[in-house]
């Protein structure tokens, strides 16, 4: 047994210690023990990733379209009546895959601009975590309204800036998710209106001749969706989504 325990020790002792024995690294930035002021040391790398790895769902459905698409879907299937159908997991990942759509180009100019010179070593993470976030604030601020900017200015006692960019990313994410819940809740009221006529027509109709057997809700379900398939609503819904945060 102790054989087994003193093989298994020094098999762990070769692997982590293969990423320090090489002399080159294929991305530039590793996991090192620090050896001066510069250089973070290991054990805050792992706590800085791991906190940025917890983060990053909230981030991800905060800080993009995910959160206007997962609402505005939820109020279409609501307004269906269909309850469950489409499921959760078909909606977020119809929401996933069209925010990775519309973010590509601010990914990809996040990557240019930030991560890829920390890579080649020729920026510090104060620098790249500026220049990275700079075009996440050009995006945040193309949906963001004045009034919700205000809101969290004068709740962090933080002077206005002069220009859109200079504002911090403490103030851009709470504005941006504000007005794109309002954004959100405007498109799902429209998307209620033409199922709730349908609704208010067939109770009318139930209650007119006499027919309380079944709720109006239930009569009405088939109608809706009638109405929905006819007039091909998941590519009018979802095409209308992707040329509102284009069109901006």
């Amino acid at each position: 047994m102790q054989g087994k325990m003193k093989a298994l020790t020094g098999f762990i002792s070769v692997v982590l210690a293969l990423p320090l024995a090489g002399e080159t690294q294929t991305t530039g930035i590793s996991l090192v023990q620090s050896k001066g002021d510069s250089i973070v040391s290991v054990p805050m790398q792992i706590v800085v990733l791991l906190t940025v790895l917890t983060i990053l769902p909230a981030v991800v459905m905060s800080v993009t379209p995910f959160l206007r698409i997962t609402v505005v879907l939820h109020f279409l299937r609501q307004a269906l009546g269909t309850q469950t159908t489409p499921s959760n997991q078909v909606l977020i990942g119809l929401s996933l895959f069209l925010t990775v759509l519309i973010m590509q180009p601010v990914l990809t100019d996040i990557y240019h601009a930030g991560w890829e010179p920390l890579e080649n070593g020729t920026s510090s993470w104060q620098k790249a975590f500026d220049d990275g976030s700079q075009p996440l604030k050009t995006f945040l601020t193309r949906f963001v309204r004045e009034k919700d900017v205000h809101l969290f200015l004068d709740i962090s006692h933080t002077p206005p800036p002069r220009k859109p960019a200079d504002l911090s990313l403490t103030v851009l994410v709470p504005a941006y998710i504000l007005s794109e819940l309002k954004a959100s809740f405007q498109i799902g009221v429209v998307l209620f209106l033409p199922f709730l006529v349908i609704d208010l027509l067939v109770a009318s109709v139930t209650h007119a001749i006499g027919m309380m057997q079944l709720p109006p809700v239930m009569l009405s379900a088939p109608f809706k969706i009638l109405l929905f398939v006819l007039v091909d609503g998941w590519n009018l819904i979802v095409g209308s989504l992707l040329r509102s945060f284009y069109s901006t």
